[in-house]
């Protein structure tokens, strides 16, 4: 009677070890590193490529990065690697790499590239005005550093052709919060968000409704000269905009006009921006 149940027990710890071995050799095998050499597997990751294949060309140029980790290609591979990923959609990746590669070769000629490749990964993440304008923030300040830190070479100057876009975002958030407070008679919150885009995102296509809004939340709150100097502000540097019509029926309207005060803050935020200059 016990007999059948111990060889039972014999065949199943048999059968286990050689599932064990089975499963050992299946993992040397299928695991094994590539023991080309860098140059040959660098090529297999372009083939990739340049068939569509983004992510499996990623992979292969992080195995020359791994594998070669002191030759002369693996700093190709590192860069071509971010880039293969942030084509292929992961942006988080593509910017850990790009990141690495500014950390590893700071004063490389490709150093540009990386560093604008760092602010795509969040500028394609840029949404409406309506969210949570974060990877805005993050696009505007990797973009300033770009221009900033690589004058002169393309990608200066293709971001500073993106901050454009991502100014009007920002600056859209807080229009959209300055006009929920307006609307709510909370002048001062509401004053707080249009300075917000007059002294930091001045450029946007919403500075003349901002410099307009100042005037209706001055003239609320009885602030008739800060009013005043917006509207003036406003119809010298938009003189044919709606904005400004609106703004100068408001202050007739109160037996006023578009005087303006030098020693305003919306005065000397103008005055401290140089055309074309600022970011």
């Amino acid at each position: 009677m016990t007999g059948a149940p111990l060889l039972d027990l014999r065949r199943a710890v048999a059968c286990a070890l050689l599932c064990a071995a089975l499963a050992g050799c299946a993992t040397d095998e299928d695991f094994a590193d590539d023991v080309r050499p860098a140059e040959d597997i660098f090529a297999e990751a372009q083939a990739l490529e340049a068939e569509g294949d983004m992510l499996g060309a990623a992979a292969l140029y992080d195995d020359v990065e791994r594998l070669y980790p002191y030759a002369q290609i693996a700093k190709d591979a590192v860069l071509a690697s971010a880039r293969a990923n942030y084509i292929g959609g992961k942006y988080d990746e593509a910017r850990l790499g790009a990141e690495r590669f500014l950390s590893f070769y700071p004063s490389d000629p490709a150093a540009a590239e990386a560093q604008y490749l760092i602010a795509l990964t969040w500028y394609d993440r840029i949404v409406d005005v309506g969210r949570d304008q974060g990877a805005t923030r993050e696009a505007l300040a990797a973009l300033r550093e770009t221009v900033s830190r690589y004058p002169g070479t393309e990608y200066a100057r293709a971001a500073a052709l993106k901050l454009d876009l991502a100014n009007d975002h920002l600056a859209g958030k807080e229009m959209e919060i300055g006009r929920y407070y307006l609307k709510r008679d909370l002048h001062i919150a509401a004053i707080n968000r249009f300075r917000s885009v007059i002294e930091n995102h001045q450029t946007s296509s919403h500075t003349p409704e901002a410099l307009h809004r100042l005037v209706e939340a001055y003239l609320e709150l009885g602030v008739i000269s800060e009013a005043q100097t917006a509207a003036a502000v406003l119809g010298h540097n938009f003189p044919g905009s709606d904005w400004y019509l609106r703004s100068y029926a408001l202050l007739t309207g109160v037996e006023a006009a578009p005087i303006e005060n030098r020693d305003s803050w919306i005065s000397r935020s103008y005055r401290q921006v140089v055309k074309g200059e600022w970011l």
